[in-house]
């Protein structure tokens, strides 16, 4: 039986196993060479970019500038406004059509750039107001109107063979939440403007948001509607034994004064329709929250109860509790604890852009900034809040 094999180039055979061990040798020393091909490479493309990297450091550009992407035209422009006045690049900015998208207009308003709006807009949610649970729309006229149906189409039985008589038909009720300006007006000098490093549009934002959101939540609960939103609490509060639409229903603590034992709570709970007590929560500030935290009920249980998760608000009779420093401490005949579906019972309109002028004359060697922002609030649905009054009834 004669043996299979191979032949060399010089004619020789060799056996399988050889041939194989060739073969892997062959490989081995094309990939050693594909490799050092491949680092050769990569060692000329580090030294291309080390080499722009000490360009970029010979430059030696201000830390600010070099942060700002070349993307974000917007962010030139304005930080070029702000500091130095120049409105060119603000002028010829093409700005996008997304969430804020309008055009500089030729009166002397400017929009700030979409980033530090969008960080007002952050710190205004996150923040203790009625916005949090409020229903917020954007418009894009003076006013907003809400239409409420609040009565029931009739309803009748009727037999197979008589006549169907008209049934009632159903009330529409117009609610007009017009819209005021709020500003505010922070300055800062020229010489600090001109420092490349610090954060002009973060400390823009910053200060504007602690103005805005310090009025807004004040007019949110106690405004008057004069020049400002309405608050729930200017509106006339009554028993709720007697409620009638365009009143807010309370529920008497009985006791002057005092919270009681907490039965006062589980009335206001109740004395809510169950419409909306699914999406309803508790609303009072933070003296009023420690004195609810204190109560029990019959078996000793405390009403209150703390968010299991981070971030997640306290419970009160399983209903989340939002703390905002406007409502009313805890006195005689005072209404410090609102529930309701506040989502439905209130609504804030407000226009989606925010304006900003800079004004470097009438505060010299200081440049004002007088930022505007409109925005209203009102009632929606007189049905979806209730009161707690501190009083014998």
């Amino acid at each position: 039986m004669e043996k299979t094999g191979v032949r060399t180039r010089a004619g020789e055979g060799v056996s399988p196993a050889q041939g194989v061990k060739a073969a892997v040798a062959g490989f081995v020393s094309e990939f050693k060479g594909f490799q050092a091909d491949m680092k050769s490479k990569i060692e000329k493309t580090e030294e291309r970019l080390n080499m722009l990297d000490r360009k970029s450091h010979i430059a030696a550009r201000p830390h600010l500038s070099g942060a700002v992407e070349a993307g974000a035209p917007h962010r030139k422009a304005m930080g070029s406004y702000l500091r130095l006045g120049c409105d060119e690049g603000l002028r010829g900015l093409e700005i996008e059509s997304k969430a804020m998208s309008s055009a500089v207009n030729g009166d002397g308003g400017y929009l700030v750039d979409p980033q530090t709006a969008e960080q007002v807009k952050s710190v205004l949610r996150s923040s203790a107001s009625l916005r949090a649970v409020a229903d917020v729309v954007n418009v894009e006229a003076t006013s907003f109107d809400v239409l409420v149906d609040h009565t029931d189409v009739g309803a009748g039985w009727a037999t197979e063979t008589g006549a169907t008589a008209e049934t009632d038909t159903p009330q529409f009720d117009r609610i007009t939440i017009p819209l005021h300006e709020l500003s505010a007006l922070p300055k800062a000098s020229q010489r600090l403007l001109d420092d490349s490093a610090f954060d002009i549009e973060g400390w823009l934002a910053g200060r504007i948001a602690d103005k805005f959101i310090r009025a807004e939540a004040a007019s949110f609960v106690n405004g008057d509607g004069v020049d400002k939103p309405r608050g729930f609490l200017d509106h006339t509060a009554v028993d709720n034994d007697v409620w009638a639409w365009g009143n807010i229903g309370y529920v008497p603590s009985g006791i002057d004064g005092q919270l009681g034992n907490g039965d006062a709570i589980i009335d206001l709970v109740y004395s809510l329709g169950a419409q909306y007590r699914g999406k309803a929560s508790f609303v009072m500030n933070s003296k009023t929250a420690g004195l609810v935290r204190k109560l029990k009920d019959a078996d000793g249980r405390f009403l209150w109860s703390d968010g299991l998760a981070a971030g997640e608000p306290a419970r009160l009779m399983g209903y989340p509790v939002l703390v905002a420093e406007d409502m009313p401490d805890a006195g005689s005949g005072t209404f410090p604890i609102a529930f309701g579906d506040f989502g439905a019972g209130y609504t804030i309109a407000e226009r989606p852009d925010l304006r900003v002028l800079r004004d470097p004359f009438s505060a010299k060697p200081h440049v004002l900034f007088y930022a505007t922002k409109r925005v209203g609030g009102d009632v929606s649905d007189f049905a979806a809040i209730k009161l707690l009054k501190l009083a014998i009834s």
